[in-house]
């Protein structure tokens, strides 16, 4: 009774439940407005009409349209409140107009080596139209690799971690979606404030929805009472908005612009699994060292000035050198970001070119496995042409509704040769790809419409760089403790099932 009174007071309980009180009531006059005119329901279908033909000729995906389009010709009463409150994902134009001066801004200070690009282009050209994909887009530079690290769970992550905040002299910046008390977040903090009285700088983001329910009372307050800055990314308001389809998923940890760290972790005890939830919670992440730090700072900086509505350059943080080795031993490292800013959707545009230039094989863990029609069909050819392409997902979810959404997708993948795993030992939350024994990302992104639209992501682009092979290592341990999905076995037998997943498939986009 404690723990459902405790649910119902909540931030996010409360909230939501103004939201859909304000939704309910938009329709509510919808409809008694259509029921109680013709006139105004002749209105209500020619605006549904009018709006299919503008969502028809907008820039955003074929499948993402004709949902939209299904549910407004089909419902306009919901549809067309619904697409204004939550069918634009990119940001709003005043939004998007702040946030391109910031990041215009923070550009010049991620320099490119021309000599590092032709040395990659001498070395594959696939290689390098994927990194020229990434500069074109996002203006993230490649370098050539300093040192990498990989992690296969959180654990190992976790204690590196510690090792670099302790190490810090001049500035911590902490940029993550979920904050949440615990073991975790006690040990990181004692050094944090340590650290601050020493005079270093320490500045943290934290997504507002989030870390609604599990991040401690008070935050903010007790932080800056420490010398600790803090900022929450697009508070989460009973107001319907646009804007609030829009989250900071992001996971990154930057000490004093010399070492960095991403991955799928958040600060939270089940990703070091001292709290069980789901079984085993399998994790990943990256620690980079050197000049690609920089574009790490920047992404933080450029989220910084964005909540603050600062336009000022802090070139104090940053380090722009972007030297050149020819050593054959180096590799290419390139982190880089994607957000609702763009349209090309640059992550899973990587995603696709990786896939589709596969000659050998492909492996791929994520989360959730909710397919758009570029990634899902370069995964068929890619498996009908003889490469050896697999996927990890859990054996244990986390949401089960997302989950019945993600086995929708099993059945067509297996029928073209595709190896689908599940995870056994419990949750996989790990967001990396590995190819040919040369290309590896590991990032926050997961393998969903949310993550590949909706929200902002990091990434680590890696080619011959040392974790590569690491990623495959850990690929090849994980299918060792994970079953194999039949294709039998991907066909739901249940009739309520298939029916829920046939209506999940149909809005997948949208949700």
């Amino acid at each position: 009774m404690r723990k459902i009174l405790q649910k119902l007071l909540s931030k996010l309980f409360i909230v939501s439940g103004i939201i859909v009180l304000q939704m309910g009531w938009f329709f509510f006059l919808f409809y008694t407005a259509s029921a109680a005119s013709h006139i105004f329901d002749d209105l209500i279908r020619l605006a549904a009409l009018l709006l299919a033909l503008y969502i028809a000729n907008r820039q955003m995906k074929m499948y993402i349209k004709l949902s939209w389009i299904f549910l407004i010709l089909s419902l306009p009463i919901v549809g067309i409140p619904c697409y204004f409150f939550f069918g634009r994902p990119e940001l709003t134009e005043r939004t998007q107009r702040r946030m391109a001066r910031i990041v215009d801004a923070y550009a010049q200070f991620r320099p490119e080596n021309e000599l590092v690009n032709e040395h990659l282009k001498e070395t594959d050209m696939n290689a390098y139209r994927q990194s020229r994909l990434i500069t074109q887009n996002q203006k993230y530079p490649l370098f050539m690799e300093g040192y990498t690290e990989y992690y296969k769970c959180g654990e190992e992550a976790f204690e590196k971690m510690l090792i670099d905040l302790e190490s810090a002299e001049k500035f911590i910046f902490m940029e993550y979606f979920i904050i949440g008390q615990g073991s975790m977040l006690e040990r990181i903090l004692e050094i944090l404030e340590r650290k601050a009285k020493q005079g270093v700088v320490v500045r943290i983001i934290y997504d507002d929805f989030g870390s609604i329910n599990v991040i401690p009372p008070h935050f903010i307050k007790d932080l800056k009472k420490k010398g600790i800055e803090v900022r929450r990314f697009n508070p989460y308001k009973p107001v319907l908005s646009v804007v609030m389809n829009d989250r900071d998923h992001r996971k990154i940890l930057v000490v004093d612009g010399r070492v960095a760290h991403t991955g799928g972790y958040n600060i939270a005890d089940e990703y070091i699994n001292e709290k069980i939830r789901f079984g085993y919670w399998k994790d990943a992440g990256i620690r980079v060292e050197g000049e690609c730090v920089n574009s790490f700072t920047t992404m933080f900086l450029e989220l910084w000035n964005y909540i603050n509505k600062d336009n000022a350059v802090h070139e104090e943080y940053l380090d722009t050198h972007n030297t050149f080795s020819r050593s054959k031993v180096c590799g290419f490292v390139q982190p880089f970001c994607d957000s609702p800013l763009e349209h090309d959707n640059v992550g899973e545009n990587i995603y696709v070119s990786i896939i589709s230039n596969a000659k050998k094989y492909v492996y791929i863990f994520t989360p959730y496995l909710i397919l758009g029609t570029e990634i899902s069909q370069s995964l068929i050819r890619a498996a009908r042409s003889g490469v050896d392409v697999r996927i990890v997902t859990p054996g244990v979810p986390d949401k089960k509704l997302i989950y019945i959404q993600t086995k929708a997708n099993f059945r067509q993948l297996i029928e073209a040769g595709v190896r689908i795993y599940k995870y056994t030992p419990g949750f996989i939350h790990s967001k990396c790809i590995v190819s040919d024994d040369t290309t590896a990302i590991v990032g926050t992104c997961n393998l969903d419409f949310r993550s590949l639209y909706w929200n902002f992501e990091d990434f680590v682009y890696m080619y011959n760089a040392q974790t590569v092979m690491k990623v495959k290592e850990d690929a090849l341990e994980t299918f060792e403790v994970s079953e194999q999905v039949s294709e039998e076995s991907a066909l739901d037998k249940s009739f309520v099932t298939r029916m829920i997943q046939s209506i999940l498939q149909l809005f997948a986009s949208l949700l």
